[in-house]
């Protein structure tokens, strides 16, 4: 039985959480709070939860702050609420950054219906949350200031790496860019983002990586070494091959693997540009996306990866990966970041 603590100051929220948990067999609502200073006071008489739906802006303290201090205690997943997805907001990237496991969207009218209509994708985060590895890192920076100026090679990339993730991605992303030598080929990634983050997740990610040059990417963009291009959220990127140079093409069209942008999109047009000169890496994340593109790439001569287990939040995408035969074979992070270093 999963049992799961809900926090937000929003009546209508509460109840609608409520009413699509009631009565699933698997998940029991353990309690709830209008404010985190009040759950405290709950969780003495009922325990802890197994995964906490949680709000950003509460009266008494905030989402982040109850992150924070649950996580020092005993790291949970948590289930972002919040209408401040729609903003793109940095405050739910650093919540992501410290360990949350998922963000989802709190509509400021129509609540019930709402949540009501994404029963299913609440459910799943949950059951998923409940045996996911939440990695809590305690001193993570969330006042970092962009770089706005780094000296980059303005040479196009001969080779490619490509990276989509999911559930979990945005740590690992970070860990894995932050730790990039200079002057490393062109890295292209799809992560599992709303519409609106890829931006800010961009703009933070490169002011923290000291090596490389962070961008959303753009239509037409050319893959240059030591720079990262992030997929936007609602748009496919796909690499092209036009004359001697990798250029990126976004585009518009239904999901694919149920996500868009999709990995598997991205690593399928560079299974046919790139073959021998590009590496393709799966990794943290839930459900298949990925899966197919990888072999794809594996199939026209690439180097194909994806995160273990032992290191996955969510070993969903990896997995589907291993179970489609695509991989050469399955590495920690620190291992993903060495393979990439030692590419040029």
């Amino acid at each position: 039985m999963i049992k799961v603590f809900i926090i937000d100051d929003s009546i209508a929220v509460r109840s609608g959480f409520k009413k699509i948990l009631t009565g699933i067999e698997d998940i029991q609502i353990l309690g709830e709070a209008n404010n985190p200073v009040d759950a405290f006071d709950e969780f003495k008489k009922v325990g802890l939860p197994d995964v906490f739906i949680l709000d950003i802006e509460m009266p008494k303290m905030d989402g982040l702050t109850f992150l924070k201090k649950i996580n020092e205690q005993r790291p949970t997943p948590v289930i972002m609420c919040s209408t401040l997805l729609t903003k793109g907001s940095s405050v739910l990237l650093d919540a992501l950054r410290l360990g949350a496991f998922e963000v989802i969207e709190k509509p400021k009218l129509n609540v019930k219906n709402f949540l009501n209509e994404y029963k299913d994708d609440v459910l799943s985060y949950i059951r998923a949350a409940c045996n996911a590895k939440i990695r809590y890192q305690k001193t993570i920076k969330t006042d970092v200031q962009e770089i706005s100026k780094k000296i980059t090679s303005t040479k196009p990339s001969s080779k490619i790496i490509a990276i989509g993730a999911s559930t979990g991605g945005d740590q690992v992303i970070e860990e894995i860019l932050t730790n990039l030598h200079a002057e490393h080929p062109a890295v292209v990634i799809v992560q599992h983002m709303p519409s609106g983050f890829t931006k800010t997740f961009a703009l933070r990610l490169n002011g923290l990586c000291p090596h490389s040059e962070v961008v959303e990417a753009k239509d037409g963009d050319v893959l240059k070494i030591g720079k990262v291009y992030i997929a936007p959220g609602e748009l496919h990127m796909e690499v092209k091959k036009e004359g001697f140079m990798y250029v990126i093409r976004l585009k518009d069209f239904p999901r694919v693997d149920f996500h868009k942008p999709s990995v598997t999109v991205l690593l399928t047009s560079v299974a046919k540009i790139a073959k021998t000169n590009a590496i393709g890496f799966v990794c943290t994340g839930m459900g298949v996306d990925g899966a197919k593109g990888l072999l794809k790439m594996k199939e026209s001569g690439s180097k194909t990866y994806c995160q273990n287990e032992k290191t996955s939040t969510v070993y969903g995408m990896p997995k589907a990966s291993v179970e489609a035969g695509a991989i050469d074979k399955e590495l920690s992070v620190f291992e993903i970041i060495k393979t990439i270093n030692e590419t040029r």
